[in-house]
């Protein structure tokens, strides 16, 4: 299946498409893309159903409108929630990973992980806040208020079978990143993306 979701972008304006889609906050129509990608509404609509029909992206329905007798809901579309990764020869480093996180919470090490994900952190910081986040695939967006949300988490399987372990790793490595530049890391979990906002110093009290 992830050779199948690889191909499947592999065709240019399928691959714009599918960028377009994960990259906006909301589910969003065949006539979102089709604008959006300069393409016409049945185009948009084939290389939608192809990146379903390949796992990477799922069918939601917007609210219905108009009264009795209405049309069916509008059909929308986002960026899947499935995982894909290639490896040739395969490589198995999530289950490595997963025992590594087990003995972290089975001996209690939690502090020293921590302390090293804030280092690794401060080695990663240097150039623009945003740029930074984007190389690591957290894929930042600011809200009005100014509040750096992170529309991705790129532990997010791991997160999801060791939540506190992977949530507190992932704060102290956005803490190490932010260091003391004006910015400041929390944990504010949302129904979607990551677990960490990051806000301006002048703005977090």
């Amino acid at each position: 299946m992830s050779l199948d979701a690889v191909a499947a972008l592999g065709e240019p304006v399928r691959r714009a498409v599918y960028e377009y889609v994960g990259a906006s906050p909301e589910p969003v129509s065949r006539n979102d893309v089709a604008g959006a990608v300069g393409i016409g509404r049945t185009l948009a609509a084939f290389h939608l159903d192809k990146l379903v029909d390949a796992g990477l992206l799922e069918v939601a329905y917007g609210p219905r409108t108009g009264g009795p007798g209405a049309g069916r809901p509008p059909k929308l579309y986002r960026r899947s929630r499935a995982e894909y990764a290639v490896s040739i020869p395969p490589r198995d480093y999530r289950l490595l990973a997963d025992v590594l996180a087990t003995a972290v919470e089975d001996l209690g090490a939690e502090p020293a992980v921590y302390a090293a994900a804030r280092e690794q952190g401060a080695k990663l910081a240097g150039g623009p806040l945003l740029e930074r986040l984007r190389a690591l695939g957290y894929e930042p967006v600011t809200d009005p208020d100014a509040v750096v949300r992170l529309h991705n988490c790129p532990f997010h399987a791991l997160a999801e079978a060791y939540p506190p372990l992977v949530c507190g790793l992932n704060l102290a490595l956005l803490e190490g990143l932010v260091g003391d530049e004006g910015h400041v890391a929390r944990l504010d979990p949302g129904p979607e993306g990551c677990c960490v906002t990051i806000t301006s110093k002048n703005n977090s009290a």
